[in-house]
């Protein structure tokens, strides 16, 4: 595979994960050209850290999207929110940009979905969807195409996950309970930035207003657990992925990038 542009949007501790992949050596063939953040040290922190690591070419660090498209890349690299993905997804995607995004959540807009598959689908260039904390995307795209399935996904996670979200009281410190119980739309609109894997369940088998979500909160709980069934006449599957850290994210799109530069796919 020829070498491709790659740019980053959201600099966080997963972005770090990419950007120390690439510099260890396990994403050969993508040159970081560019780094977005709101805050512009942390973008800086990034590029700084592949410029040293490197002299073959520069990576440049921005605060503004326009500026970073403006490099035209070949993929985009999404982990910062679904709020930023709605940002600049669309122009990204006319700009002959594909996007590789942890933020899938913002596919609980349905109208935003089929804008995305459209404007992809006329300008030649795709999104892929990273796995994220979860696994079994595959199983589900596939049991749901063979015959009407019924979905469910449940977290488990610590009360301190939980604290800056209207769901949150003390009492979740020593009691569990069930916070959230209905579909992948509502779980998104509650909490945008801590179940998008059940948005990407749910695309890959019934559907955000199909999928039955809970979530519940577990005293002195460390990390998540995310369980998804799918079941029809045939098929009757179970994918549980417990996490310590975010750290599985930042790897599975690692993994992507691998797949999509890979002669041999996954």
């Amino acid at each position: 595979m020829k070498t491709k542009t790659l740019t980053i949007v959201g600099c966080g501790g997963l972005a770090n994960l990419v950007v120390d992949a690439m510099i260890d050596g396990l994403l050969p063939n993508y040159q970081l050209i560019g780094t977005m953040s709101r805050t512009l040290a942390k973008a800086s922190y990034l590029a700084d850290k592949i410029n040293s690591a490197q002299n073959e070419y520069r990576c440049e660090a921005f605060d503004d999207t326009d500026q970073l498209l403006a490099l035209k890349p070949d993929y985009i690299v999404e982990t910062a929110s679904p709020d930023a993905f709605k940002g600049f997804a669309l122009d990204a995607l006319k700009n002959g940009s594909s996007i590789i995004t942890l933020s899938i959540g913002a596919f609980a807009d349905e109208e935003f979905y089929k804008n995305v598959q459209q404007v992809a689908d006329e300008n030649n260039v795709k999104v892929y969807i990273a796995s994220g904390a979860i696994g079994g995307l595959d199983v589900l795209r596939t049991a749901s195409l063979m015959y009407k399935s019924k979905a469910t996904f449940t977290t488990q996670k610590g009360p301190a996950s939980l604290r800056d979200s209207e769901v949150y009281d003390t009492a979740l410190e020593n009691e569990e309970r069930e916070v959230f119980k209905g579909n992948a739309t509502g779980a998104i609109a509650l909490f945008p930035h801590k179940v998008n894997v059940s948005v990407a369940a749910s695309i890959a088998s019934v559907g955000p207003e199909e999928m039955e979500v809970s979530i519940n909160s577990i005293p002195n709980y460390v990390g998540d657990r995310h369980t998804i069934t799918i079941k029809n006449e045939e098929i009757d599957a179970e994918i549980s992925v417990y996490s310590k850290t975010a750290a599985i994210a930042g790897w599975s799109v690692v993994n992507t990038l691998r797949n999509i530069a890979s002669p041999i796919v996954f």
